[in-house]
């Protein structure tokens, strides 16, 4: 008899263990995650909503940043530091030919490329998820008027979805499912996705429901049974409704019994949960943090993103950092016609400056954490949320681009690539940021060919089956 034969039953016991453990966390999901939502209240939502932020964002850049090296220095994009070159001839070499100034000058190639990247962004796909918000954004009104803003703005989704204008993910924030709130609650789901599909006829792509201010798992759970009502009435396949995540409460992460609850409110989704988000604001507010210090790096905000990754992390479910509060917003205005003084000119820059440098501070320390989504609140966050992106993506494209190489083809063979060693748990680490890249504009799919990787085997989405398929081939 073996020693495997003399444990035989506590084999069997770790196999089911071990089961139950990849099936709670099967691993990263493969699809395309959002770099950002924007929320914007559901009463102003227009078909076009997406291509008007556009526009107003190329705005705002051509107003307060239309150079591109100016744009690098105001919000620090990475080697803007360094910036000392004859800028007409880097720009003149990067027109002619990109990879010569790439070779020659990165620090200038990094600050056009994003600053060229960006604009191409905020012209073809400017938002890439919108939250129709019901909540914080649209405020407590008279039930007669959120009844006929909740059919209003589900007929313009659905105009929207006809004509093609929506962004590639888009949803809804209900309010919270408590107290006086929950019929409110409640009804405008019912009217909103009732309407969405008497109108549409089915629910646009990556459609999914906000549940904000969540205290109990119970909520999450109700919102469940919510939507397998309205998928029976409506004629909707089981799980086509999905729902994020909203942790704001300091006081509601752990249960009387100090276990955590994050946990208990991806068991409560029951599989319908696409994403948790950090509510910013509500949490430091919570945590009893006062108001002139309620900022995304504030160390409580820390402890709480950490919680959230360690209890999600591995389960398919998107996570996203808040949103930067100080709006890229000019603080004086012509009146009457006047106008502007110049000293009134030069506030209204550094005021605009000023959000820009704090924004791309946040939005780029959320990616250095691991968060690759965050929110936006105005038009003008735009372009700093995507130089932020690209200058992330950017910065260390080639070295990460070598180790891939270098990996996939010693064939999951552990290798030395400089000083970083990598094993096999790192490909699909290393596929996912140039998927990421690539999903968010940061790199083209030529551009990545420099990983030895071909488009067909970039469309796997799966390291392993990239080795397998090289493997048998």
């Amino acid at each position: 008899m073996t020693l495997a034969d003399e444990v035989a039953d506590t084999l069997i016991a770790l196999e089911v263990a071990n089961d139950r453990f990849t099936s709670v966390r099967p691993g990263e999901r493969g699809d395309r995650q959002p770099v950002h939502v924007v929320y914007g209240g559901a009463h102003l939502f227009r078909r076009d909503s997406a291509a008007r932020l556009g526009a107003l964002a190329l705005a705002s850049l051509d107003a307060y940043a239309p150079d591109p090296f100016a744009f690098a220095r105001i919000i620090d994009v990475p080697g803007a530091a360094l910036l000392s070159c004859d800028e007409a001839r880097a720009k003149a070499t990067y027109i002619a030919d990109p990879e010569q100034l790439r070779a020659e000058d990165r620090s200038a190639w990094l600050a056009l490329t994003v600053y060229d990247r960006v604009r191409d962004k905020l012209e073809r796909e400017p938002v890439e998820d919108f939250r129709l918000d019901f909540e914080d954004g649209y405020g407590n009104r008279p039930d007669d008027e959120e009844d006929a803003t909740a059919i209003g703005a589900a007929r313009e989704l659905a105009a929207g979805l006809a004509a093609g204008t929506l962004p590639p993910f888009c949803g809804i924030r209900i309010k919270p499912l408590e107290g006086a709130l929950l019929q409110r609650s409640i009804r405008t789901l019912d009217l909103f996705i009732s309407t969405l599909i008497a109108e549409a006829g089915r629910l646009p792509d990556n459609f999914v429901v906000t549940l904000p201010k969540i205290a109990v798992p119970e909520q999450v759970s109700t919102l469940v049974r919510l939507f397998e009502a309205l998928e029976r009435r409506l004629g909707l396949d089981d799980g086509a409704l999905k729902l994020e995540l909203m942790i704001e409460l300091a006081h509601a992460l752990f249960d009387e019994h100090g276990a955590l609850v994050l946990p208990q409110l991806l068991r409560a989704a029951e599989g319908r949960c696409r994403g948790a988000h950090f509510g910013t604001y509500d949490f430091t507010a919570s945590f009893g943090v006062t108001a002139a210090h309620q900022r995304m790096d504030h160390p409580g905000c820390d402890f709480a993103l950490d919680l959230m990754k360690a209890a999600f992390a591995e389960t398919g479910v998107w996570l996203s950092d808040g949103a930067t509060n100080v709006m890229p917003v000019p603080i004086h205005r012509p009146v009457h016609g006047t106008a502007l003084t110049a000293e009134q000119a030069q506030a209204n820059i550094e005021a605009v400056h000023g959000a820009w440098r704090l924004a791309h501070r946040h939005n780029r320390r959320s990616l250095i954490r691991g968060y690759y989504q965050g929110w936006d609140l105005h038009p003008a966050q735009l372009p700093v949320r995507y130089a932020a992106c690209y200058g992330f993506f950017l910065e260390g494209f080639d070295a990460a681009a070598r180790r891939l190489r270098n990996f996939v083809e010693q064939a999951a063979k552990a290798t030395l690539v400089g000083e970083v060693f990598d094993d096999a748990a790192t490909g699909q680490g290393l596929l996912n940021y140039f998927l990421r890249a690539l999903a968010c504009g940061a790199v083209s799919l030529d551009e990545l060919a420099v990983t030895g990787l071909t488009a067909d085997e970039l469309r796997t989405r799966s390291f392993l089956a990239i080795l397998a398929g090289r493997r048998g081939g």
